[in-house]
């Protein structure tokens, strides 16, 4: 039996999502190492659509060095299909993202999308989410009150740096990375943390859950559906 390599199994599964491409329709695209490997994918049928709406800056960029057309949420109507990675995937479709700091445009074009299929290899799909860091993009002042906050719900907050100074997000935020909490009821918690003032996006996605998760596998693509 062959066995792949994980980038052989980010392109299977990027190869996969062409299917739930709607021909003549836009198509919502995420962030990230596996969304990268749809990307070039969907370059092959570039043709067939109009173009995308992107969640970030980098994927931007990737899909026009392509040739394909990426315009802004606000110029378009309901999208067929939004395609993206998850940093870990529950039973239920509920997922953590955020890896790659691009949480609060991905749940913006979730939100705008009819239908959510998640790209991932096995090691991400969990019983219950909070092992990987819950990414929070916040309001820069409100940074020590919210690290407070995630304290007394155990949970501990670290500001993410790049090269020694806080990231900032394609919104101009920063990202508090939350360790030590088990998340066993996630549309709670994701709609408790958003009603805090300063945070931007919680990277829980509950409420733009997935219905689709195309799971890369020793065996080859699995469909997940909820």
């Amino acid at each position: 039996m062959k066995t792949y390599t994980q980038d052989e199994l980010k392109t299977l599964v990027g190869q996969a999502a062409l299917q739930y491409v709607v021909p003549g329709e836009i198509v919502g695209v995420g962030t990230g190492s596996t969304v990268n490997k749809f990307i070039d994918a969907l370059a092959t049928m570039k043709g067939r659509i109009p173009g995308a709406v992107s969640s970030s800056t980098a994927s931007t960029l990737r899909l026009q060095a392509l040739g394909i057309q990426v315009f802004d949420a606000n110029d378009v109507g309901e999208l067929a299909v939004y395609i993206d990675g998850a940093d870990e995937i529950d039973g239920r479709g509920y997922m953590i993202k955020g890896g790659g700091a691009a949480l609060t445009r991905e749940k913006i074009v979730a939100a705008q999308s009819r239908r959510f299929v998640c790209i991932a290899d096995a090691s991400k799909l969990v019983s219950a989410l909070g092992k990987f860091p819950v990414p929070v993009e916040v309001i820069p002042m409100a940074t020590q009150r919210l690290t407070r906050q995630f304290s007394a719900m155990g949970g501990t907050a670290t500001l993410r740096l790049r090269d020694g100074v806080p990231l900032v997000t394609d919104n101009g935020q920063h990202i508090l990375d939350v360790t030590g909490l088990q998340i066993t009821d996630p549309l709670a918690f994701e709609t408790q943390v958003n009603q805090w003032p300063g945070v931007v996006t919680v990277g829980v996605f509950a409420h733009q859950k997935a219905q689709v998760c195309l799971l890369a596998t020793a065996d080859g693509v699995q469909v997940l559906t909820y």
